[in-house]
């Protein structure tokens, strides 16, 4: 590769980062997340670093539960009330100094949700073992088959809570309840004698 074709690769590195960092800091586009959420409640994704969960709530009620991992002890995940800023389906990953494009080696997945405290969000990966453990750079970390559910489930303006210790609301949340994933079925469940 010569001299000029070093340029136009990296002129064009430069304009994918400018154009992403743009879509974080901007991901509205003139819309209010109050336009995009117009007649839907507001879900909120409660995240509970000591369980290694996150639950989709909706109403109060949970909707959905998934394992996740957190950030490492030298890299801890920020704690707080957050609201979901952009999404971003098979994005490309962006460090210093180096681009890796969607695909098996992205090590954020194929979903990507970033939270309104710059740098952090929730993303697939691809080191599905390390979920259930505390080893991220401080995002929440999920399955790709279950990043994706999740994707679904929530939009920009939607509240995700990252809770440190085990408090009430998330005792209530999560309960003491052994399941790595739960969604609620859309169906009544059926009665039987006796119940």
């Amino acid at each position: 590769m010569n001299g000029r074709d070093r340029r136009k690769l990296a002129s064009r590195v430069k304009v994918r980062i400018l154009l992403t960092s743009l879509l974080f800091a901007s991901p509205s586009f003139g819309q209010t997340a109050e336009n995009r959420n117009a007649g839907r409640i507001v879900r909120v994704a409660v995240v509970s670093i000591p369980d290694r969960k996150v639950a989709v709530t909706e109403g109060g009620n949970v909707i959905a539960t998934f394992q996740v991992a957190v950030g490492a002890a030298v890299s801890p995940s920020p704690t707080g009330s957050f609201r979901i800023v952009s999404r971003v389906s098979n994005p490309t990953y962006y460090h210093p100094g180096s681009v890796i494009p969607s695909g098996s080696n992205n090590p954020i997945g194929t979903r990507w949700l970033g939270l309104s405290q710059k740098g952090y969000g929730i993303h697939g990966t691809n080191a599905p073992k390390s979920v259930g453990h505390a080893a991220s750079h401080g995002c929440i970390r999920l399955r790709n088959r279950d990043m994706e559910r999740l994707f679904t489930m929530l939009r920009i303006g939607d509240a995700v809570e990252i809770h440190g210790e085990r408090d009430e609301q998330v005792s209530r949340v999560f309960g003491t309840g052994a399941d790595d994933t739960v969604i609620a079925d859309d169906q009544m469940p059926t009665q039987t004698a006796g119940q």
